[in-house]
């Protein structure tokens, strides 16, 4: 059984993924749904505002953070399942 995980595949549909909700999330904002968590959203990330720009630029920066994190996840998780089995071999 293959328990190998594409590190590029998680990475790109996470940031993928993340991007799309940054977008929702900023538009949802602009017409008055999600206020509350579009603010909390413009607290924690460095270039998400409710503007057009702001919006870009929280999607790039969601997108390049999930990238790296998800990546990261896949080859740590890798690096255990080939250890584990060339400890079952």
């Amino acid at each position: 059984m293959n328990q190998h995980l594409h590190a590029n595949a998680l990475g790109s549909t996470g940031a993928v993924i993340s991007a799309a909700g940054m977008l929702l999330l900023g538009i949802g904002a602009n017409i008055g749904i999600y206020e509350g968590a579009a603010r909390v959203m413009q607290e924690t990330h460095l270039f998400f505002t409710f503007s057009f720009i702001g919006i870009i630029g929280g999607m790039i920066e969601g997108a390049i953070v999930s990238y790296i994190f998800l990546y990261a996840f896949a080859w740590v998780y890798n690096r255990i399942v080939e250890k584990k089995g060339d400890a079952v071999k």
